[in-house]
């Protein structure tokens, strides 16, 4: 008994890295001591500045008086997703721990990391008032390269830092570019912090989180998410890390031993994840968006 629940503490940590190793967003991150707590557990209080621009100074009277207005925002996390798995005791038993391990691990890997990327993607590229290009069909590298410039030039012109800025983009594209001369490609991608290869499937405009329940809507027990009828595949994404706040809350996944379950001689694993995914309204040219026509 005390083996088990070790082990399973120990394999915590491991969740943790698959996930980091698997989300493309892993890298967008934020920092969680930027923020605080609000009144209730499931909001945030975001610090927010506004402050006067220079003006003339007088040799006689000095400065001109400025002012710096701090106030703060609550937010509410607006993702939490969980599910609840059973596994027969005997059968964990006669696979020295598997069954359960395996279960944990690949249900990180296929089934919460693409879904918290492609909600993320969609959250982001639905933000009213982002920096988009017009939809469009890349025929080749070079029309891939010239629309990446273009989207640089017009965030330059939107006074976005230049520092970490993530370029995020199909596979598909990406391998276009790779077909471009060397030296012409690596002189308009060296300008990012990371190049990030998205698939197709978590990079849209919309997506639609199943309950995981029979509802009004129909069988939904398969859970998991899916491209939304009015959504748009998405060609790729620059995003300025500090225009999004990405904080995501893992409950410690919660384990129920075989003598404690009423139901059954089975462990249960649960999982739960709690975050915030948004736009500062006041950052909006760090997100460059290009879809498909």
């Amino acid at each position: 008994m005390a083996n088990s629940i070790q082990l399973f503490k120990n394999y915590v940590g491991l969740l943790d890295e698959v996930y980091q190793q698997t989300a493309k967003t892993a890298v967008l991150e934020s920092d969680s001591l930027l923020v605080q707590q609000g009144a209730n557990a499931n909001e945030l209080i975001i610090p927010k500045m506004e402050m006067s621009g220079l003006g003339n100074y007088d040799r006689n009277s000095g400065y001109a008086d400025g002012d710096v207005k701090l106030t703060n925002e609550t937010v509410q996390f607006n993702y939490e997703r969980g599910r609840m798995f059973s596994v027969d005791a005997m059968d964990n038993e006669e696979t020295a721990g598997v069954a359960f391990g395996k279960l944990s691990g690949e249900f990180i890997r296929t089934k919460v990391v693409p879904e918290l990327d492609a909600v993320r993607f969609a959250q982001y590229a639905s933000e009213s008032g982002i920096l988009k290009a017009e939809p469009a069909e890349y025929a080749d590298g070079e029309e891939v390269l010239n629309a990446i410039r273009k989207a640089k030039s017009e965030m330059d012109n939107g006074e976005v830092g230049e520092e970490d800025r993530y370029l995020f983009i199909t596979p598909t594209l990406l391998d276009l570019i790779d077909g471009v001369d060397t030296t012409v490609s690596k002189e308009v991608l060296k300008r990012f912090t990371a190049i990030i290869a998205v698939p197709q499937s978590r990079f849209c405009t919309s997506v639609d989180l199943k309950s995981g329940k029979v509802t009004d809507l129909g069988d939904e027990t398969a859970g998991g998410y899916e491209k939304a009828d009015d959504a748009q595949d998405i060609n790729f994404m620059i995003i300025h890390k500090p225009a999004v706040m990405q904080i995501t809350k893992h409950q410690a996944p919660k384990v129920i031993m075989p003598e404690a379950n009423p139901d059954a001689d089975a462990y249960k694993f649960g999982y739960r994840i709690y975050g915030l995914n948004r736009v500062f309204a006041n950052k909006k040219n760090g997100i460059y968006l290009s879809t498909k026509a």
